[in-house]
């Protein structure tokens, strides 16, 4: 990256310096942010088209606001470049993305402009009203807050319980509504086809208050005057404004506006500013504007593989083409469908990182996409499947958190056999602590009347949504964003509850769940020599193989091995069953990732820091059998050397 070589951008060392730029500059420093963009791109994977597309409303913001004491929320933060840009971070820019260096979304260890780690979607109307809300009553009545919110996250639940309070309670709060008819695929629903109509609504706000204004000053005669001028009133704005799923919510509605025209945002910025109450400003945006590529095929440009652009054109730098475990769920979905008409999909807003647009276009009828609205996908799953469907409800790990009260009170309680896909569990490399999808075992292995599962490689894949669509209760299988172990043959066939054996050995027992196998066989491979081990694909977190933890234990020590939260993970699955057939419990080692908010970076190097590399695992082991033998200066312990939470760098 070209890091230093931007003059504007140079001068920054926070937004306050903005104010005192003019119209020109400011231009000039959004053609600076687009260039550091576009060459972010030739070096690693980020969020590209979102970030583009709100570079004017970024700068427009710091111009008007001073966010150091007023308030500012990025819904979902994946569009925070240009705001870090801006803010202080540029000489630091070229690390973002990378362990130990700038995080993707909002980070308030990294800067006082930023307040909360936002990842997820919806929460920026609650907390900006939390904040607006707090400062009142503090004394601090000049703060202004404003959330930032995309119209792919406006139809969320928690959205409209926020806007519900926020109507309600007359308190100052701005809402910038960032239209650019995207989520990470194509919005959908009524509330998308709603904020159709406002942008193609050829009256502006300047037009309609003027005609409201006129009409206010009519003079009454009697109450038949006075209802025809209610009336008109009422059809003036139905007709000529817009916004009245929001004004009758109690929030004024302004706009819509050119979101890319820098003047016309501080010009309305300011206006809503002095508003009392909460507002919304609606501002019309481009989704990967100023690159024309992006702005063409947003869909693809919302997180590119690295490219290099030559000409305009943009060229895909090489990968290691191993195909993940998404393309191989993706497949054995296309293959249920195809053979049985009773199974649907269902998708929040998820359908490109879930590779489903083959699902969309060959099966259209049978495949969901319900927007950023994890609770009414499980909860809309749950009615599917008491109707006679089996779907399957194919979601992030971190996203299905969102849905925790529907998969038990409208699954697990009435004892339906929907199907949950995990994808992105375990560790999402450089997308950081917002997205690494590690607590899903804990928060899932709780809950009656549900099968956990993980593959522990790509040819079991298939035989497992199989297997799942066969049962007569809720199954999760979890899988992460990584490229799928190949063993070169057919799976070995699928009991309930059954682990896999793939070596046999007589001192002791490595037992991967899921694709941690990989780590695991090649940390058996270095002890080849030294230790005879036996290495168990665990397969089932619930229930777990009694018969295969017991043999585990009358053969020597015993290591479990998971990519998730050690605390109600799959090794406490592992020690409660030792402790229920009263086996030494003193021989088990758990190692999975501690218990804290890990940072972004490199899987691989995540893995190993965390004492799951297959040089860490072989150590382990080396450890465990020493120990056993009585060689060792310490017994086994619980947590192991390589689980140590010392050994992660967390979250400050």
């Amino acid at each position: 990256m070209k890091i230093g070589t931007h003059p504007l951008l140079s001068k920054l060392k926070d937004a306050e310096v903005l104010k005192t730029f003019t119209p020109a500059e400011l231009e000039a420093v959004s053609a600076e942010i687009r260039d550091v963009l576009c060459n972010l791109l030739a070096t690693r994977t980020a969020h590209f088209a979102s970030n583009l597309g709100v570079v004017e409303l970024c700068l427009a913001l710091h111009t008007e606001y001073d966010f150091r004491q007023d308030r500012l929320i990025w819904d979902t933060g994946h569009q925070i470049y240009p705001h870090k840009l801006v803010t202080g971070r540029y000489l630091q820019f070229d690390s973002i993305r990378h362990q130990g260096g700038l995080m993707g979304y909002p980070n308030p260890a990294e800067s006082e402009y930023d307040l909360f780690m936002t990842g997820h979607a919806g929460c920026s109307v609650s907390t900006a009203m939390g904040l607006a809300s707090g400062d009142c009553l503090l004394g601090q009545t000049t703060r202004q807050s404003v959330a930032v919110i995309g119209d792919g996250a406006l139809p969320s639940g928690i959205v409209f319980e926020a806007m519900n309070n926020a109507g309600a309670s007359g308190e100052k709060l701005t809402i910038i509504l960032n239209d650019n008819k995207m989520s990470i695929c194509p919005r959908v629903g009524a509330v998308a086809e709603y904020l159709d109509r406002l942008r193609s609504n050829p009256f502006y706000t300047g037009l309609k208050q003027e005609v409201v204004k006129v009409l206010g000053c009519v003079p009454k005669f009697g109450d038949p005057a006075e209802r025809m001028l209610a009336q008109l009133k009422e059809g003036v704005k139905a007709g000529f404004l817009g916004g009245m799923l929001f004004e009758e919510l109690g929030i004024r509605y302004v706009g819509p506006i050119d979101g890319h025209d820098i003047g016309l945002l501080r010009k309305y910025l300011r206006l809503v500013r002095g508003m009392p109450g909460p507002v919304l400003l609606h501002v019309v945006t481009e989704k990967g504007h100023g690159y024309q590529p992006a702005a063409q095929n947003p869909v693809y440009f919302h997180t590119p593989p690295a490219f290099l652009d030559e000409g305009g054109e943009p060229v895909t730098l090489g990968s290691d083409g191993s195909p993940p475990f998404t393309n191989f769920v993706r497949d054995a979905i296309l293959a249920r469908l195809q053979s049985d008409p009773l199974v649907t999909v269902l998708t929040a807003a998820m359908c490109q990182g879930n590779k489903l647009e083959p699902v969309r276009e060959r099966f259209p009828e049978r495949f969901f996409d319900v927007g950023i609205c994890e609770s009414h996908a499980v909860a809309f799953a749950a009615g599917q499947c008491k109707a006679g469907l089996r779907p399957i409800v194919d979601i992030y790990s971190t996203f299905l958190q969102r849905s925790y009260d529907q998969i038990f009170q409208e699954v697990c309680l009435q004892q339906l056999p929907v199907t949950f896909l995990m994808d992105r569990s375990g560790l999402t490399g450089p997308d950081g602590p917002t997205h690494h999808g590690l607590f899903d075992i804990g928060y899932l292995r709780s809950l009656p009347n549900v099968i956990l599962m993980a593959p522990g490689y790509a040819e079991e894949v298939a035989p497992m949504l199989d297997f799942a669509l066969e049962q007569n209760m809720a199954v999760a299988i979890r899988y992460p964003k990584a490229a799928a172990l190949h063993v070169g043959h057919k799976a070995a066939e699928l009991r309930l509850g059954r682990s896999e054996v793939i070596r046999t050995g007589t001192d002791g027992t490595i037992i991967a769940y899921g694709a941690v196998l990989d780590q695991v066989l090649a940390a058996a491979d270095m002890l080849n020599d030294e230790i005879s081990l036996t290495v168990v694909n665990g397969r089932f977190a619930k229930p777990i193989d009694d018969e295969m933890v017991r043999a585990a234990f009358e053969r020597g020590f015993v290591i479990t091995v998971e990519e998730a939260a050690r605390i109600g993970g799959f090794g406490t699955a592992v020690l409660e069953s030792a402790a229920d057939q009263q086996l030494d419990t003193r021989r088990l080692q758990r190692l999975a990732l501690p218990d804290q908010l890990i940072e972004h970076g490199n899987r691989e190097a995540l893995l190993e820091q965390a004492g799951l590399g297959p040089q860490q695992i072989a150590d382990a082991c080396r450890a465990a059998q020493d120990s056993l033998l009585g060689e060792g200066a310490a017994e086994p312990t619980l947590t192991g050397s390589s689980a140590s939470p010392s050994r992660m760098s967390p979250i400050t």
